[in-house]
């Protein structure tokens, strides 16, 4: 019966079109009929994954192929989304790698693959986007074996099968230029390559539980493989978690076809499954057999890097826009998110304020969004990196940045990464005027540098990073060179008044936006904070000069979106999130109680 059985996941670094190749599998697997109106990129199910064009769930889904049913784990690319890569690997028996014919393997690629190769499992290499006009596909290749080489990956996993494909077109060639016109034979080499699942029905009963899920009519759903025995729905299983077995019963059992849930009254060893009925669960606990509980070791995740510190929004206009907003709302909604969320970690601070620990500032950014948009409101610090003691001494986390800019900006790029000191480790042109460069630096060096990198390269630039383990502390970096515009009372916000801050340097709002003491209103022009009056209004007299009725002339203030806040904001300033807005703010509003506070923390 496992023989029927292919469990992948699929192993692409951001944008090399993953979810686009699963999509198409879907089509070509008789899925979708024909008539049938689908969305594209499918997998990509959440809001955000969208409009990032990212993917940050991991999410599975089934497809039939010669009476073989071929279970596909479409992974996270983001390295700041590990605890999800790490689940979903456990899952599985072979990989998918999917690397881009232009760009080659990059960090991200390298990241999940080397979690892969550990786990021991078998992999085919798919060169995608062979249609561009720069593809270079046996260089690629090439890079792709240098890449298994310095993961340590063993002899029989370097015998991998390649095919190249254009994932858009849904067309996959085994040689290119083969005249395949189809994405069979890639199927034929998932089939061929990758081994079934090596679990028997009739052992003991053993399901990892790699995932939590809600279902509105059954409530919690336990998500994992069935590594081997049967599970029968009704049946009493033993739930193996940190503090031993206790019974439950499996109410309902569901497997995955397409990309439905369909109830099924059993289903046996290689399967990937949903099993409802099952309360206080947790990821990495094994469903077993009661009378011969064998459980499976718990999945780890590597630690947290950053953290950043949420709590109550005391701001003046705080409780306003959204629907919650008290501390015991906020920490309910954490809890919960710590729980789905293995690579999260919360620690309460004091009543009002909960530290959370993550990968890195796209994860908490995310989660932040995700927040603001089912309603919360909360105030937010500046991301900071936790330091470990490592024989008496202060290490830091360290990170792999590479680079990929346009030959004119290389110097530009090269100071600014030295600034924040980062050390070159490498350095490649890799054609059409265009160069790849690799850096170590501090993860503290890279807080709020993607804005500032894609001014200096005009939007032409890439920067991916990954963790590159920890090293002794490397010293002070300059932190944000700009002071901020800090509104000194409450009121709106007038023309006549921004239109006389503006050379002072760059505004956040614009007329008629309501602010407070304390609010930032704008990046000043030097390294100081000023506060300023921006609800100014112009005298009026009876008295008419000449001009003086000329319209004003205000320049477009800046947004301020979550990321950019995130990374504008200093170690003193909050990032002020509701539904409906973003607002930067000190920490200390009274402008007479700022000074005594920074002397106190010095």
């Amino acid at each position: 019966m496992p023989a029927q059985f292919r469990n992948i996941a699929i192993i692409a670094h951001v944008d090399h079109g993953k979810t686009t190749l699963v999509d198409a599998l879907l089509w070509q697997s008789g899925t979708f009929r024909e008539n049938q109106k689908v969305a594209e990129r499918v997998m990509d199910s959440n809001a955000l994954e969208r409009e990032r064009g990212i993917t940050i769930l991991a999410k599975n889904t089934a497809v039939w192929f010669q009476g073989v049913k071929i279970n596909i784990v479409d992974t996270p690319g983001h390295a700041d989304f590990g605890g999800e890569v790490e689940r979903t690997l456990q899952m599985v028996d072979g990989v998918l790698l999917l690397v881009d014919a232009a760009e080659g393997p990059l960090p991200q690629t390298r990241f999940v693959m080397a979690k892969a190769l550990a786990l021991g499992l078998k992999p085919v290499v798919v060169i995608n986007k062979i249609d561009r006009s720069d593809a270079r596909p046996a260089e690629v290749l090439d890079e792709v074996y240098d890449l298994f080489i310095d993961l340590d990956a063993d002899e029989d996993q370097l015998e991998f099968p390649v095919l190249y494909t254009d994932a858009r077109k849904g067309v996959a060639h085994r040689e290119l230029g083969d005249g395949s016109r189809d994405l069979r034979p890639l199927f034929e080499t998932i089939l061929e390559t990758l081994p079934p699942p090596s679990g028997t029905p009739d052992a003991p009963l053993q399901v990892l539980v790699t995932n939590l899920d809600y279902n509105e009519y059954v409530g919690r759903l336990a998500v994992g493989r069935v590594v081997s025995g049967r599970l029968r729905a009704g049946a009493p299983v033993g739930v193996a978690g940190e503090d031993g077995v206790r019974t439950a019963r499996a109410a309902v059992v569901y497997t995955h076809e397409g990309l439905e849930r369909v109830e099924v009254d059993e289903t046996v060893a290689g399967d990937i499954v949903a099993v409802a009925g099952l309360e206080e669960l947790g990821i990495g606990d094994t469903l077993v057999d009661p009378a011969e509980p064998r459980p499976l070791p718990r999945i780890r995740v590597e630690e947290p890097t950053m953290s950043m510190v949420f709590s109550v929004n005391t701001s003046p206009l705080g409780g306003r826009e959204g629907r919650y907003v008290t501390s015991r709302q906020i920490r309910e909604r954490l809890e919960k998110e710590v729980l789905h969320n293995v690579s999260l970690q919360l620690e309460i601070l004091d009543p009002d304020a909960f530290q959370v620990k993550g990968r890195g500032e796209l994860q908490l950014a995310v989660l932040i969004e995700t927040m603001r948009r089912e309603g919360y409101e909360l105030s937010v610090s500046r991301p900071e990196i936790l330091v470990r003691d490592r024989d008496g001494a202060r290490h830091e986390p360290v990170e792999l940045a590479v680079i990929d800019v346009p030959d004119e900006f290389v110097g530009t790029v090269t100071q600014k990464m030295a600034a924040r000191r980062g050390k070159i480790v490498q350095m490649e042109a890799t054609g059409h005027g265009r160069t790849r460069l690799e850096f170590r630096v501090p993860s503290r060096g890279l807080i709020g540098i993607r804005s500032e990198f894609l001014t200096d390269t005009r939007g032409t630039g890439i920067l991916n990073r990954i963790l590159d383990g920890y090293a002794p502390w490397q010293g002070p970096i300059q932190g944000r060179g700009a002071g901020a515009l800090v509104s000194d009372r409450r009121g709106r916000t007038t023309a006549y008044a921004l239109f006389n801050l503006q050379a002072r340097g760059v505004l956040f709002v614009g007329s008629g936006v309501e602010v407070y003491e304390g609010m930032i209103v704008g990046e000043h022009s030097r390294d100081n904070d000023l506060d300023v009056n921006v609800t100014r209004e112009k005298k009026l007299t009876n008295i008419r000069a000449a001009g003086s009725d000329e319209a004003l002339r205000v320049v477009p203030a800046r947004e301020m979106t979550l990321d950019r806040a995130l990374e504008w904001v200093d170690t003193d300033e909050l990032v002020e999130v509701t539904p409906a807005s973003v607002r930067l703010r000190k920490r200390v509003l009274p402008a007479n109680q700022r000074p005594k506070t920074r002397r106190a923390e010095g």
